[in-house]
């Protein structure tokens, strides 16, 4: 059998998306200045004040347009532009102003479901979408990540319940361990509803009409866990991310996403980290009987020093939930627990079955494959092609 063809071009689709979406049109240039101790108001101040025009699109972002620091005589050849991107995705995105929340891995962020602490929260991620697509119009990249989960949500992709694990280990587990045992015996008393605190108080939400009364038994299980997967991946953040998307598409066109998948879209917006292999190797751990010498890991680090670093990003991705790394490199993974991870091979299964992951715990499960032809393409395929169970 031969290995499959890699069968995505990022550099492709993104020389498609830039020359169809990101020609600057032409007209007066606009310009915004902003404070360096108040970045975030003084740009939702200049941002928001374009109104889009009959078409939808607020063309005058989409002109010439120049950003400057008070009280600094900096031209906009792109420098300045490059840092107030920056800038702005590191305030905007911080956890602080209570719009994005850490996910369980601890540096991918996704939406705060206590967002309205701030009346005008769906205001301010109305600005967010806005400054990401600016971001991808203008070929700049933003300081953080987002949760897979999210990506997934922009491209209006069905969720799964593997990806609950990316942003909540804890309510993962408690899921399939429903999944995995008889619920009649455990006597558990769930119904078609849940439970959310929200400033202090407990409110219930039913998953469906009449929720609060149906108890959930071992017939209606899966149902339970798709409906209760769904509203904690979608339906808790729905209006959030209607306002960021609003935002998004008053830039650029919302079907301009899907020349990308949601791996690919986390590239486009925080760049591609140069991934250095020898840290990677020096950092990892092995277990279930291999070593750093055992042909089966030999091979593995083989394989990923001949591969490109978009092929290495997404398999980082498919074992850790992201192709970011933390400041302080593949030495400092973090788990689903908060503390340092090491990025973990373990020998198990069959040689006929493909490599798993297990991003709670950045650990990717390799059977010891008799040749290393064989290796990368079990590989290839497990990056490209392994998805879980979808959620309507």
């Amino acid at each position: 059998m031969n290995s499959p063809l890699y069968s995505r071009d990022f550099k492709y689709k993104l020389s498609i998306f830039r020359s169809r979406y990101c020609t600057l049109l032409q007209g007066p240039p606009s310009k915004v200045t902003v404070s360096r101790t108040n970045v975030f108001q003084d740009s939702f101040n200049g941002i928001m004040a374009y109104q889009p025009r009959r078409s939808g699109f607020c063309d005058e972002l989409k002109m010439p347009l120049f950003r400057q620091f008070a009280g600094e005589e900096g031209l906009d050849y792109g420098g300045v532009s490059r840092e107030w991107f920056f800038l702005l995705s590191h305030e905007m995105l911080n956890p602080m102003y209570c719009l994005f929340q850490y996910t369980s891995n601890n540096y991918t962020l996704q939406i705060n479901p206590a967002s309205s602490v701030n009346p005008e929260h769906l205001h301010y991620f109305r600005f967010v979408g806005r400054v990401i697509a600016l971001a991808l119009f203008s070929g700049k990249f933003i300081d953080r990540g987002f949760s897979l989960p999210f990506y997934k949500q922009m491209l209006k992709k069905a969720g799964t319940l593997k990806d609950l694990e990316l942003i909540d280990s804890e309510y993962y587990n408690s899921l399939q361990w429903i999944l995995d045992n008889n619920i009649e015996e455990a006597c558990l008393g769930l119904t078609f509803s849940v439970d959310a605190e929200e400033f202090g108080d407990t409110r219930e939400y039913e998953l469906k009409p009449g929720g609060k009364d149906i108890e959930v038994t071992e017939e209606n299980k899966a149902e339970y866990v798709q409906l209760v997967s769904q509203w904690r991946l979608v339906k808790r953040t729905e209006a959030q991310m209607n306002a960021f998307m609003k935002g998004f598409g008053e830039i650029l066109p919302l079907d301009s996403l899907q020349l990308f998948d949601e791996k690919e879209l986390e590239l486009l917006m925080i760049g591609l980290t140069e991934f250095n292999v020898d840290e990677w190797e020096t950092s990892s751990i092995y277990k279930g009987g291999y070593t750093n010498t055992s042909k089966q890991v030999v091979w593995f680090w083989e394989v990923m020093r001949s591969w490109d670093n978009e092929k290495r990003a997404r398999l980082l991705q498919f074992v850790t939930g992201s192709c970011r790394l933390p400041v302080g490199g593949f030495r400092e993974l973090i788990g689903s627990n908060g503390n340092v991870q090491p990025f973990c091979i373990e020998k198990v299964g069959e040689a006929k079955m493909l490599p798993r992951s297990h991003t709670c715990f950045n650990r990717i499960d390799l059977p010891s494959y008799k040749t290393k032809a064989e290796l990368e393409e079990k590989l290839t395929i497990a990056i490209e092609e392994t998805e879980g169970f979808g959620l309507e």
